[in-house]
């Protein structure tokens, strides 16, 4: 069996690389912060190493799952980064949600070393990392993602192959603007009944089984009636992921007003403080504004 690198051991590279290393691959891994790979100190078929380059001297397919565009750059690109070490023959897969064009130019650079390149962002924040049922969404070439499915499916429930190089970033910029928005519309409707007195988990009971559902509903709507703000996907990401899908969209010449108004929430509740916590803490801005608190009637955290 291949031997797998994961540079990024955070909320959800971390599980990532756990649901690999239950699915019996060997893993070699490192993260900037070393502390997070503590969990991995002494078993036997994880090896923990000093830097990117490292990794990719030790593994045939290396995944990258980063906070942001720099952080990508840095790390395959940088110094002691992958290219710095890395062979012809190495495939590269970055889950990050990053810019397209950031995706198209890690794939240019990789590719002057022969090595592949698929940008492979997810949909699912971290209890989908954790139960191993994330969505994978992939730009690249059609072999190399046929080569990877294995990975994926050990990682995911779903993995679509999308298109040439940078299309998995495209669909993930477009993802997170349906998820966004749907997250809105949930705060306000939530905000609203509230107000009027009924009762939140009850309407999100009703909602679920009708044409208002959605991934918000389903798993922001218990997080905020049971005022659980803890980061599953955090407010600064989220407004960072629609922040490329605004430059997306003016790349492409084309009105997003919906997006423009909900990045704009996600920055009033940036500045309420709310970055660390989870994106849904936005509904405690709506709360402020109509003078109440949503939560359910017989609350359970």
């Amino acid at each position: 069996m291949e031997k797998i690198g994961f540079v990024g051991l955070g909320t959800m590279g971390m599980p990532m690389a756990r649901n690999l290393q239950k699915a019996g691959y060997s893993l070699v891994v490192y993260n900037r912060t070393a502390e997070r790979t503590r969990d991995f100190v002494g078993q036997a078929n994880v090896k923990i190493v000093d830097s990117p380059a490292e990794v990719a001297e030790n593994c045939e397919i290396l995944f990258t799952m980063l906070a942001a565009d720099d952080a990508v750059e840095e790390v395959i690109l940088g110094e002691k980064g992958v290219l710095s070490a890395a062979e012809a023959g190495l495939t590269v897969v970055d889950s990050s949600t990053v810019a397209p064009q950031t995706s198209l130019r890690m794939a240019e650079e990789l590719a002057k070393k022969e090595i592949d390149f698929l940008d492979a962002p997810v949909t699912g924040s971290k209890p989908q990392a954790t139960e191993g049922i994330l969505t994978f969404m992939v730009g690249g070439r059609a072999e190399v993602f046929e080569r990877c499915l294995p990975l994926f499916q050990a990682m995911g429930k779903h993995a679509y192959h999308m298109g040439a190089q940078g299309a998995g970033s495209q669909a993930k910029l477009g993802n997170n603007t349906m998820a966004a928005i749907h997250l809105l519309a949930m705060t306000e409707a939530l905000t609203m009944v509230s107000k009027a007195g009924v009762d939140p988990a009850l309407f999100l009971e009703m909602v679920s089984g009708g044409g208002g559902r959605s991934g918000m509903v389903d798993t922001k709507g218990p997080k905020v009636v049971n005022r659980d703000f803890r980061p599953h996907f955090k407010t600064e990401l989220m407004l960072k992921d629609l922040g490329l899908a605004t430059s997306f969209a003016n790349e492409l010449a084309i009105p997003t007003p919906v997006l423009a108004t909900v990045k704009e929430m996600l920055q009033i509740a940036m500045t309420k403080g709310f970055a660390q916590e989870d994106m849904c803490s936005v509904i405690k801005c709506y709360e402020e504004w109509a003078g109440i608190e949503v939560k359910a009637r017989d609350l359970k955290i």
